[in-house]
């Protein structure tokens, strides 16, 4: 597997209040064979993130045909789960209708934030979005005491599967609380009630591994592949050995996996916007290609690019 990086392609301009930086987390709705619509979440100026679009050509997308001049919908009220911040992580086409899982963000004093994983619900093709709930789809249980993130969603024989960022702790690391997370698996059987069982589809595969995150997921020929992000435990904002790298993993049942992550066909460029870190891949099949869609350096500060296989 090799890819043929094409560059950046997008990152925001500062122009309103709420895109000051960051074009993070790339997520692609493929809406036609002509265009497709990558959302994404983008800082204000007090660090809170926020989710828009553009739209591209499709099998193009250097081509930008609409920038959205808006956010999606706003933060969840005071003491909500996602009241500091909103990102996309995945999105659904079901019966009309498309089902967009985010990320949650909110502030806690002893560690520096918690997430979790919240629905919204478009029923105009994705143009705009409500809130399905106040409260979070996959949060905090008893099982599952820290948070969870990122999460990639698949309707398959009417079952509905989920790999998601599952937090299992916080340490203090030179003097900062740092998250330790995976990916875990969970089913539904119609994308709200979720049945967590704690199963570990992509676990560490060292103790100086700190976080796997963002996986997007692709069935070809009755074998699952997965796409995601992996870093070292620590350093891994300012060390371009410990920061993120795109990993790569087969199943043959999507629930037990071998990484393979040296058959990823990527890595960080000697210069320029993905030098030094590469994370939150979201990869689509058009046209017997595969596009992957990724942030480069500063979890999204250089905007996100894309590569072709």
């Amino acid at each position: 597997m090799i890819w043929d990086k094409k560059g950046v392609i997008f990152n925001v301009k500062g122009q309103h209040a709420w895109n000051k930086s960051h074009a993070q987390c790339p997520v692609v709705d493929m809406v036609t064979d002509s265009m497709w619509r990558i959302y994404y979440s983008s800082r204000n100026a007090k660090g809170q993130s926020q989710i828009s679009y553009i739209e591209v050509e499709a099998g193009n997308p250097e081509h930008i045909l609409y920038e959205h001049p808006d956010f999606l919908f706003s933060l969840g009220e005071p003491g909500t789960f996602d009241d500091s911040g909103v990102m996309p992580s995945s999105i659904v086409s079901h019966h009309g209708k498309k089902y967009m899982y985010y990320i949650g963000w909110t502030i806690k004093q002893t560690v520096p934030y918690h997430n979790a994983i919240g629905l919204a619900v478009s029923l105009d093709n994705g143009k705009t979005f409500e809130k399905m709930y106040k409260g979070s789809i996959m949060p905090s249980t008893h099982l599952e005491p820290y948070f969870t993130g990122t999460s990639y969603v698949m309707i398959e024989n009417k079952l509905w599967r989920m790999w998601y960022l599952s937090c299992v702790k916080w340490l203090e690391i030179e003097g900062k609380m740092e998250p330790y997370y995976h990916i875990k698996y969970a089913e539904s059987t119609d994308g709200i009630h979720w049945n967590r069982e704690g199963i570990i589809a992509i676990d560490f595969k060292d103790a100086n591994e700190g976080g796997i995150v963002s996986a997007s997921v692709l069935k070809e020929d009755g074998i699952y592949k997965m796409w995601y992000a992996y870093r070292k435990a620590s350093e891994y904002r300012v060390n371009k050995f410990s920061a993120y790298r795109i990993g790569y993993a087969e199943s043959v049942d999507g629930i037990s996996w071998k990484r393979k992550d040296q058959e990823a066909g990527i890595d960080i460029s000697k210069e320029g916007w993905d030098s030094m870190m590469q994370s939150y891949p979201n990869v689509v099949r058009f046209k017997n290609k595969k596009y992957l869609f990724y942030n480069g350096n500063g979890f999204g500060e250089t905007g996100f690019g894309y590569a072709i296989l």
